[in-house]
């Protein structure tokens, strides 16, 4: 509410807080004030595939002759008084003097903790700096650390600002670690605090001592007890523990693509049959306009079977409308398993049960 009163007399708002605990709601009724003022309202984020899915919330709520989108993928009701888009599109529209920004009323920047990315950072803060000083923004985020902080730049840019911080979580976090086949939890209660697993600690150590081993020369009998699970037998342990669906970040294309392929030829199949039915004929439907020879050298057959075994693949260098038929079959529950690139890691509205993280480190080309 505070956030809402503050968009309602002008000002700009930074909205920080956990996934689940209603920062769309503000954002909404950003959307709602443009329209009620004939105005317009840019809702922008930093992936297609939460652009793709925003314009289909959006367009769902407010009908599709409101609503357009444009992505480097699509363009669609460009003139529409509420558009989504990337935020690389608005940044290009403010260096072009678009005729699109008269009547734009408020900008919302959806995952703005984006703007400390090394690479696409300085896009969000030419946004920042170059919009009218006439447009409000609503900027977004569940992970942004120093609120406050950026908040008081944010008004030094946009004029006044109000920062909202909240800490509750409605949706809590249970850490796991899988070592084997065993799934032990990352903390216990002890003493009425939580602390690290004690089982977990004695693993870390084993580790470290066989680590040391394996550097100093050959493999000697007795090492190799803390064993690291293969892909395709952490999916059986997810399945058997009620932990579909799953979203298990590999930081590769090819790892993913891979990974599809492994748990398939696995026979894993966590699909029933009426599912991977309506899966069929979902994918057939999607891509009905694409001519049969292109779908044959794109693959489409080994990506519908694996659909509907209820597994898929979901990062760049997919087809749009491949990505977008795993979101929608995900989104619907009928696909069980996502391998993704950080393509899913972001904002994306997925009825994820469970998140599998196989590697804290990801290789950026420097170190």
């Amino acid at each position: 509410m505070e956030a809402i009163s503050a968009l309602h007399a002008g000002e700009s708002v930074l909205v920080a807080a956990p996934t689940g605990s209603g920062k769309t709601v503000v954002a909404e009724f950003a959307v709602l004030r443009a329209l009620e003022l004939e105005g317009r309202c840019f809702y922008t984020t930093p992936l297609k595939a939460l652009s793709n899915q925003k314009f289909g919330d959006l367009v769902a709520t407010h009908g599709a002759a409101r609503v357009g989108l444009l992505t480097g993928d699509n363009s669609i009701n460009p003139d529409a008084p509420i558009v989504v888009m990337t935020t690389e599109v608005l940044r290009n529209m403010l260096y072009e003097r678009s005729e699109g920004l008269r009547d734009l009323r408020f900008v919302v920047l959806d995952e703005v903790h984006y703007l400390q990315d090394p690479y696409r950072g300085a896009v969000w803060e030419e946004v920042l700096i170059h919009l009218p000083v006439s447009v409000a923004v609503v900027c977004l985020s569940a992970t942004i650390s120093n609120a406050e902080e950026f908040g008081e730049w944010i008004g030094t840019l946009r004029g006044p600002t109000r920062v909202v911080i909240e800490e509750r979580r409605p949706v809590p976090l249970q850490h796991h670690y899988l070592v084997g086949h065993e799934l032990h939890p990352m903390h216990v209660e002890r003493d009425g605090r939580l602390v690290p697993n004690p089982h977990l600690v004695a693993l870390d150590r084993e580790e470290a001592r066989l680590r040391r081993g394996r550097e100093r020369g050959p493999r000697r009998r007795g090492l190799g007890r803390v064993y690291v699970p293969r892909r395709e037998e952490v999916v059986e342990v997810l399945h058997e523990h009620g932990m579909l669906p799953a979203i298990y970040f590999v930081f590769s294309r090819a790892g993913c693509d891979r990974s599809v392929e492994i748990v398939t030829r696995a026979g894993i199949r966590l699909t029933t049959e009426e599912e991977a039915e309506r899966i069929r004929g979902f994918a057939e439907m999607r891509v009905a306009w694409m001519d049969e020879d292109d779908l044959r050298a794109l693959g489409f057959d080994a990506f519908v079977e694996a659909l509907a075994a209820g597994v898929a693949a979901h990062h760049a260098g997919m087809l749009p409308v491949f990505k977008e038929t795993v979101e929608e079959l995900f989104e619907a529950g009928l696909v069980k398993l996502v391998f993704a690139t950080e393509t899913l890691s972001l904002g994306i509205n997925m009825p994820a049960r469970s998140v599998v993280i196989e590697d804290l480190w990801k290789f950026s080309g420097e170190r």
